[in-house]
């Protein structure tokens, strides 16, 4: 249990260094709602997702103002529709998606996850039809986020589906403004079935029928907790500050965060009847000064994120929060590290526009950090074989490494490298990043499947 002076400081870091619950996300499974006849299904998964959604968002509402914590999001993620779909066509996929769009508003939440496919190993014709409709599907609704999971540890990369998906990405760019489609579109290596956060989120197979899973967020009180040790300059036994220090300062906090989130979630989960699940402490940061990612690696010492040393930094800052949660809660899942999406934190929106990072250093740095490649503006006429080679040495890194790995990136029609753009909110501006040069076109032609690397066989 958190000490009075333990729950007193967490308050101060909720309302002074811009730590909210980021996510409450309802997931509810449409496996009983499966029907051959489309309008009977779609009124099924309508009437399943407002039973139990109804009263989410003012749950959340007076749990936050109960305890003076800010929910900022409330999300739901359902079972991967190219199951549940799986006997109707790309046109009605596009009918699925209206009307999870349509049950999203009604509940009013931000976002719903789950127009998702898994296809590590293959397809099958659900897993088709669902890729085939992306572009109509996501730019056709407002509120729905698509994940498609084209490889794992034990199964290898599936170059067919990264081929298609970098040619779809093409497409959801073309068919709306700005590309903003493709902002609620990831592509994943060992994608996990808890994910709160978006564009990720869906209800795993294994999942409860129903379940309160929470995404917990707090750079800017990582930042600030390494702030205050640098200005006392000496740590507990009165030596000088190492790493080490630094990185025990980073455990303690994401200690304190976590246990905020388990117990908003709990409370929350109580409420509705419905299971607690898991808290996730990823650091995913928002536009707003202060509350970056990017400006951690300032305290720790590093002239801006993609300097010498970046790539070190990020995997003491993930291994820290990893550890720091675990200890907190037997309840941590989802990705509980650190994100490193361009466009939504200024401090590196600012370095990719200052020239400090690039492609090839996100890419070095998404070996060691919770996700990946993550809102990554690109030229417009970027090729979909290129796009697709960039996803595959993504996934290459999740195979290997035996993590996970995921690639959102936004081809911007009519912009080129430099060009700024801007999607708004939480998504943030980006500046056009250039890809890296080469041709990839006669490799990603030749599909099939990277086999599973050998430490897969661990049975």
């Amino acid at each position: 249990m958190l000490s009075d002076r333990e729950v007193t400081n967490t308050l101060n870091m909720l309302r002074n260094e811009h730590l909210d619950v980021r996510t409450v996300t309802l997931g509810v499974s449409l496996f009983d709602c499966v029907s051959h006849d489309l309008e009977l299904f779609i009124a099924n998964i309508q009437a399943k997702i407002a039973r139990y959604a109804q009263q989410l968002v003012p749950v959340c509402n007076e749990i936050g103002a109960k305890y003076g914590i800010p929910v900022v999001n409330k999300r739901i993620s359902v079972s991967p529709i190219a199951v549940v779909a799986a006997p109707f066509g790309a046109e009605g996929m596009v009918r699925v998606c209206k009307a999870l769009d349509y049950a999203a508003q009604e509940a009013r939440v931000d976002f719903l996850g789950g127009f998702s496919a898994l296809v590590e190993k293959g397809f099958a014709n659900g897993d088709r039809a669902l890729l085939e409709s992306l572009p109509d599907a996501l730019s056709q609704t407002e509120r729905i986020c698509s994940s498609i999971n084209v490889a794992s540890s034990k199964a290898g990369i599936n170059m067919d589906a990264v081929r298609l998906m970098g040619e779809q990405i093409k497409r959801c760019a073309l068919a709306s403004p700005e590309g903003i489609a493709c902002a609620k579109l990831v592509v994943f290596a060992n994608i996990p079935q808890d994910v709160p956060f978006m564009a990720g989120a869906y209800l795993g197979i294994g999942e409860p029928d129903c379940v309160i899973n929470v995404g917990v967020s707090g750079p800017g009180v990582v930042r600030k907790a390494i702030d205050r040790l640098l200005a006392r300059g000496v740590n507990d036994k009165g030596n000088a500050l190492t790493l080490l220090d630094m990185a025990e300062a980073i455990k303690r906090t994401a200690y304190k965060v976590t246990r905020v989130g388990e117990i908003i979630g709990t409370e929350v989960a109580q409420r509705l009847g419905i299971p607690f699940g898991v808290a996730d402490l990823s650091l995913a940061p928002t536009p707003a000064v202060g509350d970056s990612v990017g400006e951690i690696f300032q305290s720790l010492g590093l002239s801006s994120i993609g300097a010498p040393g970046s790539t070190a930094v990020l995997a003491m800052i993930n291994d820290a929060v990893k550890k720091g949660g675990s200890f907190a809660s037997s309840s941590v899942g989802g990705l509980s590290g650190a994100f490193i999406p361009v466009s939504e934190d200024s401090s590196i929106e600012e370095a990719a526009r200052s020239g400090f990072l690039g492609m090839e250093k996100l890419e070095a740095m998404t070996s060691v950090c919770s996700v990946g490649l993550d809102m990554i503006a690109i030229p417009g006429d970027t090729e979909a074989s290129s796009i697709a080679g960039i996803i595959a040495d993504e996934m290459a890194i999740g195979m290997i490494n035996n993590k996970t790995t995921a690639v959102r990136v936004i081809p911007v029609p009519g912009k080129g490298v430099g060009d700024t753009v801007s999607f708004g909110g939480l998504l943030g501006q980006a500046t056009i990043m250039a890809v890296p040069k080469g041709d990839a076109s006669r490799f990603i032609a030749l599909g099939g499947r990277i086999p599973a690397p050998i430490n897969s066989l661990k049975n």
